[in-house]
């Protein structure tokens, strides 16, 4: 079993999935459209929706990150879009270069909330939101700095 990271969004799926493909220095991206299945005759997609991104996975250093797009027939029974600092990811225990390529490419567009430097518990730790509004913490100690704490 394992656990990733799922974003959504409201049309802009192909353009976050072009971006983090990229900034996140890929290795192989999948992705499937609304419209590889039939439609509901019932709740039709419209055209712009069936060309719309139904799941995708972009796979790097070892990592997943999935996410896809919620059509505004789907939002009515799952809830809209909203974006926020309730959820962040978090890229740990990385060398400082790797952490330096990505916080850069990431932050195109978007908005450092504190730039990637040295601190008391790691000697590569940033944070900031990317241009799709999905907030990034950067720790290259994170590991090493709980097992000092925590037993």
């Amino acid at each position: 079993m394992k656990t990733v990271a799922y974003l959504q969004f409201e049309g802009k799926a192909e353009e976050a999935l072009t971006f983090y493909e990229r900034a996140l220095q890929a290795t192989s991206v999948k992705k499937v459209r609304f419209n590889a299945f039939d439609q509901d005759p019932n709740a039709p997609f419209t055209e712009e929706e069936q060309n719309m991104i139904m799941e995708s996975r972009i796979e790097f250093a070892g990592n997943t990150l999935m996410l896809s797009d919620v059509p505004l027939g789907m939002q009515a029974v799952t809830g809209g879009i909203t974006q926020g600092n309730s959820l962040l990811i978090s890229i740990i225990d990385a060398e400082p270069e790797a952490n330096q390529s990505i916080f850069e490419a990431l932050s195109e567009g978007g908005t450092v909330i504190m730039p990637l430097s040295s601190t008391p518990w790691s000697a590569s730790f940033g944070m900031l939101i990317d241009r799709f509004g999905v907030m990034w913490k950067f720790n290259g100690e994170a590991s090493k700095f709980l097992d000092g704490f925590v037993n």
